[in-house]
């Protein structure tokens, strides 16, 4: 993770001066014509790029001077943020931000707002580096540091990946289990779900797809509605505990669940991938500050859901001696305290929603990532026989897990 964070904001200066060499290519008239206005992230794109995604980003910068909206072309920019903020309340962390309301109560949720700014920070530094530099993060390391720390740094980006994918799977089979559904059943129909989601859609539907998956996770809005209790959250949320050793390694694993290195890769191949020009890149930061503020809102409403049904009626200690662990025992307390069976339903959709949207971003971050540093077509916008490479990897990656 550190090797990772490294080089990325080692890369920055780079952005800072593609953007202020752009401002200057703009000013020039003779870089303009009738209908297309041609910037210069198209003319610093490498020749690795197919012509198929060139031609694809010509025709979007026309889009403006074509007769499309410009609210409705405003709309289509808005997703990569969404998505990869959606994705960062995998399984993981919605069982690390459910552990965390079970023991230590509402005190970790002022953990949630504060990491909302780095948050944006980071990934907003990953849409100005596709943008102005056309390049994945892959790619740009490899243009700037060369191919062995490239390929180090994919290596590394491709074992997190194979991770978290393991830990979205591992949120799908848990559910399953709840319903009486064998792992191998559970795991098999996601993995067919997610094969025939990327080889048979669009970058946008694909995006549309993982969006619609990620809506799931509203459900725990829901149940934080029907738990929350503002006399034992006034009373707890400033209760600090930072001598006990065990509320530090929370607060680390809510830290680590927070920002992640497929992140970085995700957001910036999926602004390449996705077109998108310097001019509408404050799109883009409205798409990544909403992505921040709702992610952190789901971790919270997840605290405050377990600490309501969970460390209240365990007996409100600092921490709690016993809590859950797993996705069923922590299904099983919720039920109990809101609604029966209603609660575990809705517990239960937006564990499978996170783990959906998870897997989706995380095995297409591997597969992008590869693809940028081995130089094999990588884009959405490429059939799996003229891309093959990019959908075997996906593919396999999605096996693995």
């Amino acid at each position: 993770h550190f090797f990772d964070f490294s080089l990325f904001f080692f890369v920055l200066p780079m952005a800072a001066s593609a953007e202020s060499n752009e401002d200057a290519t703009e000013m020039s008239p003779l870089l303009h014509t009738r209908h297309i206005k041609v910037e210069s992230p198209l003319l610093s794109m490498p020749e690795q790029l197919s012509r198929r995604s060139f031609s694809r980003s010509l025709l979007k910068l026309g889009a403006s001077d074509s007769g499309v909206s410009w609210k409705r072309r405003a709309l289509s920019l808005f997703g990569p943020g969404l998505v990869v903020m959606l994705a960062d309340t995998d399984a993981g962390c919605l069982i690390t931000a459910a552990q965390t309301g079970a023991t230590w109560g509402y005190s970790l949720i002022w953990l949630q707002l504060a990491l909302i700014p780095f948050l944006f920070m980071a990934q907003e530094l990953t849409v100005r580096l596709g943008v102005h530099t056309g390049l994945g993060h892959g790619e740009l390391i490899a243009k700037h540091f060369g191919k062995g720390w490239a390929w180090l740094s994919v290596i590394t980006l491709v074992i997190t990946c194979t991770g978290a994918l393991i830990s979205e799977m591992t949120g799908i089979v848990g559910v399953g289990r709840l319903l009486g559904v064998p792992d191998l059943v559970s795991a098999g129909v996601a993995a067919v779900i997610l094969i025939i989601v990327v080889f048979t859609g669009t970058y946008r539907q694909v995006e549309i797809a993982a969006l619609i998956m990620g809506l799931f996770e509203f459900t725990y809005f829901i149940t934080m509605a029907l738990s929350f209790r503002w006399s034992d959250f006034s009373s707890s949320v400033f209760h600090f505990n930072f001598s006990d050793s065990r509320y530090s390694f929370l607060i680390a694993a809510n830290i680590g669940a927070v920002i992640m290195p497929w992140m970085i890769f995700y957001q910036q191949s999926a602004v390449v991938d996705k077109g998108m020009r310097s001019s509408e890149i404050k799109f883009a930061r409205v798409d990544t500050l909403i992505g921040a503020f709702l992610t952190q809102a789901i971790m919270s409403s997840v605290i405050i859901t377990s600490a309501g049904t969970i460390w209240i009626h365990m007996g409100s200690k600092f921490p709690n001696p016993s809590p859950p662990e797993q996705i069923g025992e922590f299904a099983a307390a919720i039920r109990e305290h809101i609604y029966g069976n209603l609660g575990t339903a809705l517990f239960c959709i937006g564990m499978l929603g996170g783990s959906m949207v998870g897997a989706v971003v995380v095995a297409l971050t591997a597969a992008w990532g590869l693809g940028e540093v081995a130089g094999y077509s990588h884009s959405l916008e490429n059939s799996p026989r003229s891309a093959p490479w990019f959908y075997v990897t996906f593919g396999l990656c999605v096996f693995i897990g």
